[in-house]
């Protein structure tokens, strides 16, 4: 060590380590536990504050093979024939008995298995779009074959099993012989999953009529997915060893095991209905349930690492469930919505071409286009083998936010006719459906103001966890080392990203990098604006708030905000390259980057405004904001112009409803599908009759403006239309009868 590194420690490492000691809180072990699983990405290169866009652009895009595409055309295709979402929410409050048969016959539940232990060896992107294509037809049938597949026995399984339990359980849950269920959530810990009582204590006991070394169960879960037709429970609980029967600490931690449900002691709950959701639902309790040691999941060697298993499996599954759903009813009701407002006319013009209802269809379609880009994004960095917890929480939170909103803005421009209930009604399932997406797999106020950020800055920091583990250290002079080394490149590195900060916001980005992509290069040079404005603000709340910022809530949520806003759109850009840069779905790209530059705006505003401390507010606005907010989001013209893409046939809007589920010729969304390509159709024989002041078609044809042909065309497109805009009745017999069945069941 030179005499000058000598002198740099002790003059002014030593007096910033004992500062940052006094002001930073150690980490608990379950936050070390879930910063420790899975690992940064994107996520990483946008903290940076100088992303390197030509990476992201050159990454391989998500695609389907041969096979995985010839399953999403026959399987995928024939469940959704067999599923009838009306009659499951009115009558069988289930799928139907084939459609289980069929589930399990053609493995839906071994989706992510590897073919060696009898799945289907499907890659992450595979499993999203089929997931996403089901919940087009039905959300609950896309929960029942989507769960077995994310956050369960199986990927924990497959992740950390011991190779007995693989080759024990792992064909078995593919092929249906096994239905599995995850046991987390219980009464008193929802999102705070370290405060549960489920307990395991390590015993002796009678396993098949042996005395073997194992646990004691006791506990009681709830809103569990699958658990009322489980047959193997996954669980979560904490491990004690009082008389430290593996030769360690009492307390070992949360800890998971394989249950049956069939042993004794374990009590399935009677179903819980999910905002009117038919997947199966329910809680479970367990009193003194014995098993084995070697039902830990991944063995004795695994106690009390099930937190960071958890949080690993959590980094996977949540970039896949809740994003394809949230995909699929962005797709599902922006063609709907777009052909409903081509076919509903009123005031003698279709209500698409008012505007206030032009500023709904181009909300849709954005966010329809942007949810997509993030889902195709994430599934190829998961295809690629990465694990990224953070940006996992990024898109769960947003991408179910916009589902709120695009659900939201569909019921808006439907009106009535998604408002009556009936089989008609092809939107009151999926806004049932909102508040399970909103509130599961981390409810999204938590995961908005504690995780997002809180946790990105740890884990995707150049700099900031090697300094955390630095300073609590136990060995001092280790530590001072360590913490000088890392200390300085900081320093290095905030100087830069005040540098870039400073000069692309002054400067308006006209200097910030950015790749050769067309028309979309100049979106790129602002993002590099932003992710430097990002990295700087980070920096500087870390710098003069340190461990109390863990305790600003609101300030964290506005930073996960604004980098979210960078994830999000990096998505939508990369989709617009990795799909040729299409021309005509620049208005979407458009309106996506209008919208999140407004937001990410108002994000820094805030920020600035509220900072604790004033005079770091003040600076913050000259570093990133000198001209003040200049972002409002879309222009009037952009909303036009993509609204304009639901409401005629186009290469842009097949593109952006892709493999949406119409149905049969008797199915409501298949009318409404017929119903606007006959509208459309017939369009420019109202327009020549409109010409003549000739409304009525008989008039026209005895005037020889139309030909019988065309009068029999629009006679056909006004009955497809009244069909589409009727809505379901009921005599009022009929709803008793639906009222008793319940009654009935529960009474046998």
């Amino acid at each position: 060590m030179s005499f000058v590194t000598a002198a740099r420690r002790e003059v002014l490492t030593r007096p910033v380590l004992s500062l940052v000691q006094s002001a930073l809180p150690a980490l608990s072990a379950t936050e070390n536990e879930a910063i420790d699983a899975g690992n940064t990405w994107w996520d990483a290169a946008l903290f940076t504050g100088n992303p390197d866009w030509e990476a992201l652009l050159a990454f391989p895009p998500a695609t389907l093979n041969a096979e995985e595409q010839a399953f999403m055309t026959g399987p995928v295709e024939t469940l959704c024939e067999m599923i009838d979402d009306w009659r499951m929410t009115w009558e069988t409050h289930d799928l139907s008995p084939e459609a289980w048969a069929y589930l399990k016959s053609e493995k839906f539940f071994g989706i992510i298995i590897p073919k060696e232990h009898g799945g289907l060896g499907f890659s992450n992107f595979a499993h999203s779009e089929i997931v996403r294509k089901i919940a087009t037809r039905s959300v609950s049938g896309a929960v029942t074959a989507m769960v077995p597949n994310s956050l369960g026995p199986g990927e924990l399984i497959l992740r950390f099993g011991t190779e007995t339990q693989q080759e024990q359980w792992l064909p078995r849950l593919a092929d249906g012989r096994e239905i599995p269920a995850f046991g987390l959530t219980s009464p008193e810990a929802g999102s705070d999953a370290a405060a549960m009582i489920d307990e395991g204590v390590v015993c002796r006991g009678d396993w098949k009529g042996e005395d073997v070394l194992g646990i004691r169960l006791n506990w009681h879960k709830r809103y569990i997915t699958l658990g009322p037709v489980a047959t193997i429970l996954g669980l979560a609980f904490k491990l004690r060893d009082p008389e430290h029967l593996l030769g360690g600490q009492e307390e070992i931690g949360i800890t998971l095991a394989l249950v049956p449900t069939d042993l004794p002691g374990v009590t399935i709950g009677r179903r819980h209905i999910p905002s009117m959701q038919t997947f199966q639902n329910g809680p479970n309790e367990g009193k003194d349930v014995f098993i084995p040691l070697d039902n830990v999941i991944g063995g004795p060697e695994r106690v009390g690492q099930g937190w960071k298993m958890l949080m690993s499996a959590l980094a996977a599954g949540r970039g896949i469930s809740l994003p394809s759903l949230s995909a699929a009813a962005g797709a599902f009701a922006a063609h709907t919505t777009g052909a409903y407002a081509r076919v509903r006319s009123q005031f003698n013009l279709p209500i698409g071409k008012f505007e206030g209802i032009q500023e709904r269809l181009a909300r849709i379609a954005g966010n329809a286009y942007l949810l997509d880009g993030a889902r195709r994004l994430t599934c190829a960095g998961l295809d690629q083998g990465n694990h990224p917890a953070v940006i996992s929480s990024i898109l769960k939170l947003h991408a179910t936010e916009r589902m709120r909103v695009v659900i939201n803005d569909a019921m808006d421009v439907h009106g009535g006719k998604a408002v009556i209930d009936g089989p008609r009604n092809y939107m009151a399932s999926h806004y049932r459906a909102i508040p399970v997406g909103i509130t599961v797999e981390g409810a999204n106020i938590l995961t908005r103001s504690l995780m997002v950020f809180g946790q990105g800055a740890i884990r995707s920091h150049p700099y900031l966890l090697d300094e955390i583990r630095a300073v609590g250290g136990t060995d001092r002079t280790q530590a001072l080392a360590d913490f000088d080394k890392v200390l300085w490149k900081h320093v290095g590195h905030a100087l830069k990203t005040a540098i870039r900060a400073f000069v692309r916001s002054w400067s308006g980005g006209v200097f910030a990098p950015a790749p050769k992509a067309g028309k979309a290069t100049r979106y790129y040079r602002q993002m590099s604006r932003y992710a430097a404005a990002f990295a700087f603000c980070s920096d500087i709340a870390f710098l003069t708030l340190g461990g109390e910022l863990k305790r600003r809530e609101l300030l964290s949520a506005r930073l996960g905000d604004v980098l979210s806003e960078l994830y999000m759109l990096s998505g939508a850009l990369k989709r617009w390259e990795d799909e040729g840069r299409q021309d005509d779905d620049l208005p979407l790209l458009d309106w996506c980057v209008q919208s999140g530059f407004a937001s990410i705006e108002q994000s820094f505003a805030q920020i600035i405004e509220n900072f604790p401390v004033r005079p770091v507010g003040w600076m913050l606005r000259l570093f990133i904001m000198p001209y003040g907010r200049r972002r409002n989001g879309p222009t009037d013209r952009t909303v036009r112009r993509a609204a304009a893409i639901l409401l005629e046939p186009c290469p842009a809007r097949d593109r952006l409803v892709e493999n949406v589920y119409l149905g049969g010729e008797d199915e409501a969304v298949a009318r409404l599908t017929e119903a606007f390509r006959k509208t459309v159709t017939t369009q420019p024989i109202h327009d020549r009759m409109k010409q003549a002041h000739v409304l009525n078609a008989d008039e026209a044809l005895t005037a020889g403006l139309i030909s019988a042909e065309e009068r029999k065309q629009l006679r056909e497109a006004d009955a497809a239309v009244a069909e589409v805009i009727a809505v379901d009745d009921f005599a009022p017999e009929e709803l008793a009868r639906r009222a008793e069945a319940p009654l009935r069941e529960a009474a046998e």
